[in-house]
């Protein structure tokens, strides 16, 4: 169990840990100096149960506030702290509003300096606290009367916290592993070390984690949690790991990264948000609002784009879209607390609700279907209402990976929804089963009317098929979709484009004439450097244009395909060539391939070889990545069947083997 100090300066609370923990957790040459808490401090509290109490011991002085949001995020329990002498004062109600903010529901209030004050004064400042806490999360809270310097009250407070840690149930640990950091250094022997409240999941030695927002690669080589040599730390321990790695440095890490699982790693700077806006607020906000966000151990500017008409009137509550200076590692639900510019008071705060926001059309009903959706707690119910909101088609892992959710529960959530699942580019695509059959009809449909209008035109572009498309699915999932049997049986992918299996286009007796006698010239052995428009031309002495119509013609009907403007290569040429490029890849180590290798294969020109590349990856045969391209299996069919045995690592391929889709 952590439990976080807050309150006022010089209200005790330093003093207060130190009485229950023995602990003094002023640790800066400054702080001694001062008598104040600038940074964060810790102590640890063994139980007689043998668990540990962590406590956070947070500045209470304006200018630090932000330190105590820091040291605020994770905890468990909050112990406001009030001196009988003062009563509540400015920086008590700005660390409550905070603890408000960020929804730590359990508390205790602890009246320090009781010794000072008299009966009536104690009651009277009893009364100042109900009060203040009252619609708060500490409203009911206890209040104990305590003084560090008499002693009295000390040990009812620590056995009311010894009841807290025994009711308290552990935080959930099935998730992925995160770790707020709030303090970064080194040890002389050991190298540097990081230390933050577990947010969620477990972490193990020898673990490889990453450092977010920069994409840091590190390994755990050892931690403690709850101040004890361990192996393992779970979500809600207080951990310190010894992290190791190329580039891992003390400089290198900071104060407010989160040291994540590696599947975690997604930095956003765009959020939509529920946000809530203060009573207190001297008057409302509008659009592109500035102040600062606050999350975790984390500060970073941002601009408030509010998501409903109006203004965001003090007290209300209302979605936001915040646009952050930089990056930040985030999950969805973590909660926020904002402040203004200049840092000298909270404003509001609230929660996360979709870390991938778009930064146009913010507002369609579209949108307001899908943040209701997001905004819900429980993940699978948020999932499942995600899959009625347009697109209804969202990538499973994304969502599992922004909630911080583990492999388990995307099985879990597979087992219970059942949906259609599609894999590809490293996503996996669902969607319900009313919304496939849907789409089965509406492409089938649109097809229809388009060789209705068209009946000379060989089909419409794949791309242009699943833009006109609602439900819409990503590019790669719907190359997959299009080989489902739902749709084998009545559409032909031919090339670049897609065609009812009943649609056919015929050459008239002209033309067929006319083909006999171009095709042997961009066939046979020149097939891989065929003669272009002009050249053909020149050949047979005819009219350029009509060479270039018939030609035209015998690509739509999939006898050849235009690589490049006027070149025409034979579609069976071009799905050898699509063979060539696939064995290529195969014989690389890391299945990537040159131009260079590709021309000296074909036999061909640089400039040739290039332009039939260019033209397998606009038709998604090879993915390019600067002067190295590799093939994507999907779409080698595109142009002819691929025997199994030519796909890389054994992959089988539509329709003569298995695409990568399932059903839930």
């Amino acid at each position: 169990m952590i439990v976080g100090t807050a309150g006022h300066i010089d209200h005790g609370k330093t003093s207060l840990v130190k009485a229950l923990t023995g602990v003094d957790t002023d640790r800066l040459k400054e702080e001694k100096a001062r008598g104040i808490t600038i940074d964060l401090g810790f102590a640890y509290l063994p139980m007689d149960d043998g668990s540990i109490v962590g406590f956070v011991d947070v500045p209470g002085h304006e200018r630090f506030v932000h330190t105590m949001v820091a040291g605020a995020s994770g905890i468990d329990v909050a112990l406001l702290v009030v001196a009988a002498d003062d009563g509540v004062m400015p920086q008590t109600r700005e660390h409550l509003a905070i603890l408000d903010l960020l929804h730590v529901r359990r508390g205790i209030v602890a009246l320090t300096k009781s010794d000072v004050a008299t009966p009536e004064r104690l009651a009277e400042v009893t009364a100042q606290i109900r009060e203040v806490t009252a619609g708060t999360v500490l409203e009911g809270a206890d209040i104990l009367p305590v003084s560090t310097v008499t002693g009295e009250g000390i040990e009812a407070l620590r056995e009311r916290l010894a009841l807290e840690a025994h009711t308290l149930s552990e935080r959930a640990a099935e998730g992925r592993f995160r770790l707020a950091v709030d303090r970064v250094f080194t040890l002389a022997g050991i190298g540097v070390v990081v230390t933050g409240t577990v947010l969620s999941g477990i972490v193990r030695m020898k673990d490889a984690v990453v450092i977010s927002p920069s994409g840091l690669k590190a390994r755990v080589r050892s931690l403690h949690a709850q101040n004890r040599p361990m192996e393992i730390g779970r979500a809600g321990d207080r951990c310190a790991l010894n992290l190791v790695g190329e580039g891992v440095s003390k400089d290198a890490i900071h104060r407010g990264d989160m040291v994540v699982d590696p599947m975690l790693h997604a930095p956003t700077d765009r959020i939509d948000a529920r946000l809530h806006l203060l009573p207190g607020e001297p008057k409302p906000i509008g659009q592109w609002f500035p102040a600062r966000l606050h999350h975790g151990a984390t500060d970073v500017g941002v601009r408030i784009v509010l998501l409903e008409d109006g203004l965001l009137q003090p007290g209300a509550m209302a979605d936001a879209q915040l646009v952050l200076e930089r990056p930040i590692a985030a999950a969805v639900l973590d909660r926020f607390v904002l402040r203004d510019v200049s840092a000298q008071r909270t404003i509001g705060g609230g929660h996360f609700i979709d870390l991938r926001a778009p930064s146009r059309q913010r507002r369609t009903d579209a949108r307001v279907a899908q943040r209701a959706a997001l905004a819900i707690d429980d993940p699978q119910r948020a999932f499942a209402a995600l899959l009625d909101a347009a697109p209804c088609a969202w990538d499973l892992l994304s969502f599992a990976r922004d909630r911080a959710l583990s492999e388990a529960w995307v099985d879990e959530a597979v087992a219970a929804l059942s949906p259609m699942l599609f894999d590809a580019d490293e996503q996996r695509i669902a969607m319900t089963h009313a919304h496939w059959q849907r789409l089965v009809s509406r492409l089938i449909e649109h097809l229809e009317a388009f060789h209705a209008a068209h009946p000379d035109v060989q089909g419409v572009v794949r791309e242009k098929l699943r833009l006109a498309l609602q439900p819409r699915l990503p590019a790669a999932a719907f190359a997959l979709a299009l080989q489902h049997p739902d749709l084998a049986a009545h559409i032909v992918r031919d090339g670049g484009f897609v065609r009812l299996a009943s649609h056919s286009l015929q050459l008239s007796p002209e033309r067929e004439a006319q083909w006999r006698l171009v095709a042997p010239l961009i066939g046979g052995e020149l097939r891989f450097r065929p003669p272009r428009v002009r050249d053909i031309a020149g050949m047979l002495r005819r009219p350029e244009q009509d060479v270039r119509q018939l030609l035209k013609f015998a690509a739509r009907l999939g006898l050849v395909d235009e690589v490049a403007h006027d070149h025409f290569f034979l579609r069976t040429t071009t799905h050898e060539m699509v063979l060539i490029a696939t064995d290529i890849a195969a014989q690389a180590a890391d299945g990537r391939f040159t131009a260079a290798q590709f021309r000296d294969r074909l036999d061909n020109g640089r400039k040739v070889a290039i332009q039939i590349l260019e033209f397998f990856d606009r038709q998604g045969v090879t993915l390019n990545r600067g002067t190295l391209r590799r093939v994507q299996a999907r779409y080698l069919d595109v142009f002819g069947p691929v025997p199994a045995a030519a796909l890389p690592h054994g992959r089988e391929s539509s329709p003569v083997g298995r695409p990568d889709f399932k059903s839930g």
